[in-house]
């Protein structure tokens, strides 16, 4: 009889022959998970990588036997990367046990077995950078390390076996630098040191990117570029612009790469132009906005293997756009704004800063020519806050709550006729600006310019005029001039024009001032008795409200005769 202890012994034996098979089957090396992932570098071929942040990203491959040489090309898409060389040497064969895996598995054997590794080459930028020399006759298998430390990133690989350069890549010039010629208000001209492929073959050409946001050091950081700028208009569901921002982009070049944007994305992103030159090494970029600035790349394309190479790229700001002289007005000053004759449409630029916290005052105008279209802009800080056309009535514009004003005169038409000024001056608009502390308004203006003489208070030696006034206290000054038999008629009355004030007249034409005030403006009425004339004399009377803010404010010139019989 059988113990029953040995009983239970045996009867698991047999279990585990008879479940063998099954054993065998689950631990065949096509289940097993190698400890690294194998990803074998194809020699000859453009390889794309992408790569994980933080994380290193192994390729493996092996030489031929009969290979003195090798090179290895390693272009970053956009960000810095850390990538090494080393060849691994075996110091045993690997174990026999696991000979029977497949190729695919092969550097887990090699993990597996003994052996040391020597570091041929290590790089970090994000320059393309090739690595070429010999190769190692004991290296059992070749192993390339690639690693982006901060962000997601990607690369392209590219293994030659054999000496010499691989032509998987463009070549450059000793001088890779972009050059500024010329640079415009609309334009900039560029020009670069020829590549030494498009000297000696066929099949490149150069093509130049332009932009307003900075330079890509490959052509893959631009693809990027744009793949997001056009997540962000797809995101915020943008209309369409109508207006393609690659002018002569050729087919091949959306093909170079698969996660390129389509083309009703790239419609929406003006920021970018592309033009493509094919062997000319200078390219004239037009249509730029002025006072802009533009960052330029160069990038030589392989169209057989679609690959590319960048030159080092620049940037140029285009010049402003020619703007009129600004001229800044002083306090209260009185200015004669004249147009030149020659020009159809003329504009002159006037800048003020009122005086004060309030940040307030008072901008008058008054149009000297006759029949001239001149009209006013005032705006502050890019925003228009008043327009109007400028006459022979006085044009009165609060300003207010801005610390600067820009003021822009244009006039509209043919040039008229101008008044004669003192010192032989001719002028078509009068202007005047003042800070006007304490007041929340514009100043009020007499409710009629019109002067009225008394017949019945007429006499040989004196004339008695009224004229209205305004509710607030203000200065009236009266002016004479006797006037001659010719200008009596009618003829000739030159000063009757609003434009001319108290400083167009000579102080002994000056006969009286006084202040004067009515809260009541229907009652608001002012007399002066002018005294001291000549009998049977014809005179024209003039009054000027003298204001603290503004230009003077000239009433309709009035004609009296004294009487002859008295």
């Amino acid at each position: 009889m059988i113990p029953l202890s040995l009983s239970w012994s045996v009867g698991v034996v047999l279990c585990w022959i008879s479940l063998w098979p099954e054993l065998q089957s689950a631990l065949s090396p096509e289940n097993e998970v190698p400890l690294r992932p194998t990803t074998w570098l194809p020699e000859g071929k453009i390889t794309h990588v992408r790569l994980p942040k933080g994380k290193t990203v192994r390729l493996y491959f092996t030489l031929k036997k009969k290979t003195s040489g090798m090179s290895l090309t390693v272009s970053p898409c956009d960000l810095r990367i850390e990538w090494s060389l080393t060849a691994r040497t075996l110091k045993d064969k690997p174990f026999k046990s696991l000979q029977w895996m497949t190729k695919k598995s092969t550097p887990e054997v090699w993990w597996r077995g003994p052996g040391n590794e020597e570091k041929i080459h290590s790089f970090s930028g994000n320059s393309l950078h090739t690595y070429s020399g010999p190769t190692h006759f004991h290296a059992s298998i070749y192993i390339l390390r690639l690693r982006s430390k901060l962000h997601n990133s990607k690369a392209t690989v590219f293994l030659h076996e054999g000496k010499g350069p691989s032509g998987a890549f463009p070549l450059l010039p000793n001088d890779t630098t972009v050059h500024t010629l010329g640079v415009g208000m609309t334009s900039v001209t560029l020009n670069w040191s020829p590549s030494p492929s498009l000297t000696s073959q066929k099949g490149y050409e150069y093509c130049v990117l332009v932009n307003s946001q900075n330079n890509y050091p490959s052509l893959c950081a631009a693809q990027d570029s744009i793949q997001r700028k056009s997540e962000v208009v797809q995101n915020r569901n943008e209309k369409k612009r109508g207006m393609t921002p690659w002018p002569i982009l050729k087919e091949w070049w959306w093909e170079q790469w698969d996660s390129y944007p389509d083309s009703k994305d790239t419609d929406k992103l003006e920021d970018f132009q592309c033009v493509c030159k094919g062997a000319e090494n200078v390219c004239t970029v037009s249509e730029l906005l002025p006072d802009t600035q533009y960052y330029f790349d160069v990038f030589v394309m392989d169209k057989l293997n679609r690959t590319s190479v960048a030159y080092r790229g620049s940037y140029a700001r285009t010049h402003e756009e020619a703007r009129a002289d600004i001229t800044t007005l002083r306090e209260g000053e009185l200015r004669w704004v004249n147009f030149p004759d020659r020009s159809f449409n003329s504009e002159q630029f006037f800048n003020f800063r009122p005086q004060g916290w309030q940040q307030s005052g008072l901008l008058t105008l008054q149009s000297c020519g006759r029949d001239e279209q001149i009209k006013v802009i005032v705006s502050s800080k890019g925003e228009v806050l008043e327009t109007q056309k400028i006459g022979g009535e006085l044009v009165q514009i609060w300003l207010q709550g801005s610390p600067s004003y820009l003021i822009h005169l244009e006039r509209e038409g043919t040039p008229s006729k101008k008044i004669p000024l003192p010192a032989g001056l001719t002028a078509s608009v009068k202007m005047q600006t003042s800070s006007a502390y304490h007041k929340r308004a514009v100043p009020s203006l007499p409710s009629t310019l019109q002067i009225k003489s008394f017949n019945k208070l007429r006499t040989c030696n004196s004339v008695t005029i009224a004229w209205m006034g305004t509710e607030e206290r203000s200065l009236y000054c009266v002016y004479r001039r006797k006037l001659d038999s010719q200008e009596e008629s009618g003829k000739a009355l030159a000063l009757n024009t609003p434009c001319l004030g108290p400083e167009s007249r000579s102080d002994t034409e000056r006969v009286l001032c006084k202040y004067f005030q009515e809260l009541n403006p229907r009652r608001a009425v002012t007399t002066a008795v002018i005294s001291g004339l000549e009998p049977g004399m014809a005179y024209v009377f003039d009054v000027y409200l003298m204001r603290r803010w503004g230009i003077p404010i000239k009433y309709t010139s009035k004609m009296v005769k004294t009487r002859r019989d008295c």
